[in-house]
């Protein structure tokens, strides 16, 4: 117990030692432990107790509470992006070649749509401001916002609980969900802004197109016709996160003042996303078009044998049948019996003696086929 004591008072010596004082007073933001606590709870809620309770309840329908949730989720992340652009990625920046104040006499290409928006925001460097500017202080609240949106999120799947949708609990949605607040923490503890809120940036964006898709689906069936971007939407996240990559792992070969711990910590997270987002994009969509082929395939693969197996054609143009019946066009014609004749007969298929012979000759056979 007294090395646990001393590796906790170790860790927040280190945190008020590195950490942003900025940050260090902001609610949740003294120890990373309550949040590691929080998603915890959370993988604990949605994978044991919350099944177990609902598990001879009936599911709760929520239709108004998902259209609500999701319509503060698509406001609060359009929010969220518009702070990260307003904190730092929009207003003076350029397309053209400008010069990047690093604290240095250097220079850099600066390259950028206006901004991230405001002008302060290189996609090739940014390391963080640590004043107490007021476009500053803003990207930085922006940040902790973002990571309050992260507990928010939880919701997604305390809802699929309560709903009894155990298969929209899985193990990537639960992945996605527990991680992020924790990983988001250390950004806002040690770099609330500067290269890191990129991601911030492109997944407030994602979260909104997302949010919106959750909200038509929530209205009902009569605006399932407008959802047919359902699987773009899993391919924006891919690319989202192909971005976050390139980005993050461009500063392993730039020398740029901003933490190479980051810069991995950041990266191998969107490796991780990618790949688990690939995973479900295969099994969901590449395999249900060939599991829907592979099913047609072998219904025509059936419907020929069958087709082959009835179609021994007679002398008259009839099949057989495969307990040796015959048909001619698509009357059933009997087991041999003067079942024949009467249908023939019904038919009007045979010349009239040959009728009354047959009739004659087999007073006990059945009549016409109805």
């Amino acid at each position: 117990m007294a090395l646990i004591m001393k590796y906790i008072d170790s860790m927040h010596h280190y945190m008020d030692k590195f950490g942003d004082p900025r940050t260090k007073d902001w609610p949740l933001m003294s120890s990373p432990l309550p949040t590691l606590a929080l998603c915890l709870g959370y993988v604990y809620l949605v994978k044991v107790l919350g099944p177990r309770l609902m598990e001879n309840r009936k599911p709760f329908q929520l239709k108004n509470t998902l259209i609500v949730y999701n319509f503060i989720q698509v406001v609060f992340s359009a929010w969220l992006f518009y702070e990260c652009l307003m904190g730092g990625w929009w207003d003076t920046y350029s397309f053209r070649c400008q010069p990047v104040d690093h604290g240095t006499t250097g220079q850099a290409m600066r390259i950028g749509v206006s901004g991230w928006l405001t002008g302060h925001y290189n996609f090739r460097c940014q390391p963080v401001d640590y004043s107490n500017h007021p476009k500053t202080l803003r990207m930085v609240h922006a940040c902790w916002w973002y990571y309050f949106s992260k507990f928010t999120e939880f919701f997604d799947t305390f809802f699929f609980v309560l709903r009894k949708k155990s298969s929209q609990v899985s193990t990537l949605h639960v992945i996605h969900h527990g991680c992020m607040p924790m990983s988001v923490w250390f950004g806002v503890k040690f770099t609330p802004g500067g290269h890191s809120t990129f991601f911030g940036l492109l997944n407030t964006f994602v979260h909104i197109v997302m949010y919106t898709y959750y909200l038509f689906t929530a209205l009902g069936p009569q605006f399932q016709k407008y959802l047919w971007w359902k699987k773009y939407l899993t391919a924006l996240q891919m690319v989202q996160f192909v971005l976050i990559m390139v980005h993050a792992f461009q500063l392993l070969f730039i020398d740029c003042n901003y933490p190479k711990a980051f810069v991995w910590w950041i990266g191998m997270h969107a490796v991780m996303f990618f790949f688990l987002f690939n995973e479900f994009y295969q099994s969901t969509y590449k395999a249900q078009k060939l599991k829907r082929e592979a099913a047609a395939n072998k219904k025509r693969e059936a419907d020929a044998l069958l087709l082959k197996q009835q179609q021994q054609q007679l002398p008259n143009g009839g099949t057989h049948t495969a307990n040796g019946s015959a048909t001619n066009g698509s009357v059933s014609v009997g087991n041999g019996t003067g079942n024949k004749a009467a249908d023939y007969y019904v038919r009007g298929d045979l010349p009239a003696e040959i009728e009354l012979t047959h009739r004659s000759n087999a007073p006990n056979t059945a009549g016409p086929v109805q």
